[in-house]
C-alpha cells in the first residue's frame, strides 16, 4: 500500500546515541533494552531492539542509531519501549541498524 508525500511527512525519524544496553530476558524473542540520547528537544528515549544475532552490548554503547521517535509508546512485558530503532531486517531475521556515516548531532532529522 502507498503512503503518501503527507503521511510520510508525518513521520519523525531522528539520530540518537545509545547511552545505556541491558539484556531483556523476559522479551519473547532475544532482545536488548536500550536507552538512546536523541538531543534537547527530545531528550532521552527507551526501545527494545531485536538485534542480538549481530551485535553484542558492547558495540552498541555510544553508536548512533536511527530511529522514529513520533510513534505511541509500547507495552512489552514490563517494559515501555518509547521509540523504534531502524534497520534493515535480512532473510533470518538478523537486523542490520541503520546509522549515519559520521557522527554526528543527536536529535537531527532524517529527511
Amino acid at each position: 500500500m502507498d503512503l503518501t508525500w503527507n503521511e510520510f511527512e508525518r513521520s519523525d525519524m531522528r539520530v540518537g546515541t545509545i547511552i545505556e544496553i541491558n539484556d531483556f530476558p523476559e522479551a519473547r524473542k532475544p532482545a536488548y533494552q536500550l536507552t538512546i540520547d536523541f538531543g534537547s528537544e527530545i531528550g532521552i528515549r527507551k526501545s527494545s531492539a531485536q538485534i542480538t544475532k549481530r551485535y553484542q552490548k558492547e558495540d552498541l554503547l555510544n553508536r548512533q542509531i536511527v530511529a522514529v521517535v513520533n510513534f505511541p509508546k509500547k507495552q512489552i512485558g514490563k517494559f515501555m519501549s518509547e521509540c523504534l530503532v531502524l534497520g534493515a531486517v535480512g532473510e533470518e531475521g538478523d537486523v542490520i541498524l541503520l546509522a549515519p556515516d559520521f557522527k554526528i548531532e543527536n536529535g537531527l532529522r532524517i529527511g
